[in-house]
C-alpha cells in the first residue's frame, strides 16, 4: 500500500453500500464479491455485513452464511460487523473472525429511534451490554457517532454535544469511534472543526471519518478531514450506498477509488468497479 504513512487505515463498507436495496442479492454473490475485496489487500478493515433483524434489513439476513465462506487465509484484512443490540452482538461474537462489533449511536433522538427502534438512553444502556459482550469475546468495539455534523430533524446540534457523547462513551473502555455523515450534512468548515477538537481533546483514541456525500464533495471532505488530523476513512467502490433509515437514505458513501486516489495508490481497481455493478445488476 502506498499511503503517505503507516497510520492511515481505510475501511470498505459493502454492508453499506448494499443494505438499502430492495432486489436480494444473492449469498454466493455477496461471498464472491467480498472475498474479492479481501483478496485485493487494498483495504484494512472490510464492513462486511449486519447480525440485525432481517425484517428491519432483509439484505443482511444471510450474514452468518456469507460470513462462514469468506477467504481469510493469508491476509491482514480485518473483518467488521454491525450490531444494534445484546442478540445481534451475541451472533457476530460467534465468529473469531469477527474482529470489531460496529454501534451506530445517534446524537439524535429521532434518528437513533428510527435506526435501532430505541432512544438515547436505552442506547447507552444497550451499548454498555454490548461492550461487555465484546469484552468477554476479546472483539473490539467500534462507536460510531450518527448525525455527529448536524441535524435535520430540528433537534438540538452542535460541537459540545458531540463531545460530550464521546467522553461519556470512552468511559466504557471503548478506544473506536467514527464520526458520521449519516445524512450529508457536513460543511467542510464544520469537518475540520470538529475533527480539530475531537482529536485535541481525545489524543488517545482513533476517529474515524463515515461520510456519506456526493462525488463532487467527497476528495474535499476527505483532504480536510486528513489535515485535521483524521487517519481512518470508510469508503465504497463506487460512492454506492447510504443509510435507509436516513432523509436521504442513497446519497452514497466516500467512493473508495477517491480514497486510493488520494492516499498515492496507484493499483488499477477497474475489475473491482466492475465486480460491484455485476453485484447490484
Amino acid at each position: 500500500m502506498f499511503y503517505k504513512n503507516d497510520e492511515i487505515i481505510l475501511v470498505e463498507c459493502p454492508r453499506d453500500a448494499i443494505q438499502g436495496m430492495k432486489a436480494f442479492i444473492s449469498t454466493d454473490k455477496k461471498i464472491a464479491y467480498i472475498n474479492l475485496l479481501i483478496n485485493s489487500g487494498l483495504f484494512d478493515w472490510i464492513d462486511f455485513g449486519s447480525f440485525v433483524s432481517p425484517k428491519a434489513i432483509p439484505q443482511m439476513a444471510d450474514t452468518a452464511e456469507v460470513l462462514k465462506k469468506l477467504n481469510l487465509e493469508n491476509t491482514q484484512t480485518k473483518l467488521l460487523s454491525i450490531v444494534v443490540n445484546e442478540k445481534g452482538a451475541e451472533n457476530a461474537s460467534e465468529y473469531e473472525a469477527v474482529k470489531y462489533l460496529g454501534y451506530p449511536f445517534s446524537i439524535s433522538e429521532i434518528f437513533q429511534i428510527k435506526n435501532t427502534n430505541v432512544g438515547i438512553s436505552e442506547s447507552f444502556e444497550r451499548l454498555k451490554n454490548i461492550t461487555e459482550i465484546a469484552n468477554a469475546s476479546q472483539k473490539e468495539m467500534v462507536v460510531y457517532i450518527s448525525m455527529a455534523f448536524g441535524n435535520p430533524y430540528g433537534e438540538t446540534w452542535n460541537y459540545d454535544l458531540v463531545l460530550d457523547w464521546i467522553e461519556k462513551i470512552k468511559q466504557l473502555g471503548i478506544r473506536e469511534f467514527s464520526l458520521a455523515d449519516t445524512t450529508s450534512e457536513a460543511s467542510l468548515d464544520d469537518i475540520k472543526s470538529l475533527f480539530e477538537k475531537c482529536i485535541k481533546q481525545f489524543p488517545e483514541l482513533r476517529i474515524g471519518a463515515h461520510f456519506h456525500s456526493t462525488k463532487t464533495e467527497s476528495l474535499n471532505k476527505i483532504k480536510v478531514a486528513y489535515e485535521a488530523g483524521c487517519r481512518k476513512f470508510d469508503g465504497a467502490i463506487l460512492g454506492f450506498g447510504g443509510c435507509p433509515f436516513a432523509e436521504d437514505e442513497m446519497v452514497g458513501n466516500i467512493p473508495s477509488e477517491d480514497l486510493l486516489d488520494f492516499f498515492e495508490n496507484k493499483t488499477d481497481i477497474s475489475y473491482l468497479k466492475t465486480a460491484f455493478q455485476k453485484l447490484i445488476s
